[in-house]
C-alpha cells in the first residue's frame, strides 16, 4: 500500500470511529465520513467493502490500541481493571462505540475472538498457578472484569442522581475506580 493510501486509510478509520461512537452503525453516513477524512467514499468500499466491515474495522482497530494501552496481565486483574477504567474515562468516546456495537453489530469479529480467547487462556493459566480464584470459570472472569470496569459508565451514564458532585469529578472518579479495583479483587483473590 502507498504512504498515501496508507494515510487514506488510517483518516477515514479516524473518521469513521467519530462518526460511529456518535451515531451507531444504523445513523452514521458514509458521507460524512469520506468529507471528514478528505476522502472520496468510493476509498470506503475499496478499502473496507462495506460501512458494516468499515465498523468492524473500527472495532478492531479500538481493541488493537487498547490491548497496547492496557496489558494484560491476568495475575493482577484488579490493576487491568483500573487501567481499563482509567482508559474509559480518557476515552469517553469508546464506551459509546461499544455501546452500538452491543446494540447493533452483536457477535465478535475475528480479532476480538481471537483477543478473548488470550484472555481467557492467560486467566486459566493464572488459576492453574493459584494466582486467581478458581471458583469462577476463565470465561467468566474475563467477562465479570471488563463488565464491572464498563458498568458505571453504561448504566448511570457517568452520573448518580443521589450524588451532589459533578459527574466527573476528580473525587467520584477516585472512589468509583476503587469500587471497581476493589470488586475484582473481590472476585478473584485466591480463597484458600
Amino acid at each position: 500500500m502507498s504512504r498515501d493510501s496508507a494515510a487514506t486509510k488510517t483518516r477515514l478509520l479516524d473518521a469513521a470511529f467519530t462518526e460511529f461512537a456518535t451515531y451507531g452503525l444504523a445513523g452514521a453516513r458514509v458521507d460524512r465520513i469520506a468529507a471528514a477524512a478528505r476522502a472520496n467514499k468510493q476509498r470506503i468500499y475499496a478499502y473496507f467493502g462495506s460501512k458494516e466491515q468499515l465498523f468492524d474495522a473500527v472495532i478492531d482497530r479500538v481493541l488493537a490500541v487498547g490491548t497496547e494501552t492496557v496489558a494484560f496481565d491476568a495475575e493482577d486483574l484488579p490493576g487491568v481493571a483500573g487501567q481499563i477504567f482509567d482508559d474509559l474515562v480518557a476515552h469517553p468516546d469508546l464506551m459509546r462505540l461499544l455501546s452500538w456495537k452491543l446494540l447493533e453489530r452483536p457477535g465478535a469479529t475475528e480479532q476480538e475472538a481471537a483477543t478473548y480467547t488470550a484472555k481467557t487462556t492467560a486467566v486459566a493459566a493464572a488459576q492453574e498457578q493459584g494466582h486467581i480464584e478458581p471458583e469462577l470459570g476463565p470465561e467468566d472472569l474475563v467477562g465479570f472484569v471488563l463488565a464491572l470496569t464498563q458498568a458505571w459508565f453504561s448504566l448511570t451514564g457517568g452520573m448518580s442522581p443521589t450524588s451532589g458532585e459533578t459527574p466527573w469529578s476528580t473525587q467520584r472518579l477516585a472512589r468509583h475506580r476503587a469500587a471497581v479495583v476493589a470488586a475484582v479483587e473481590r472476585i478473584t483473590a485466591p480463597r484458600g
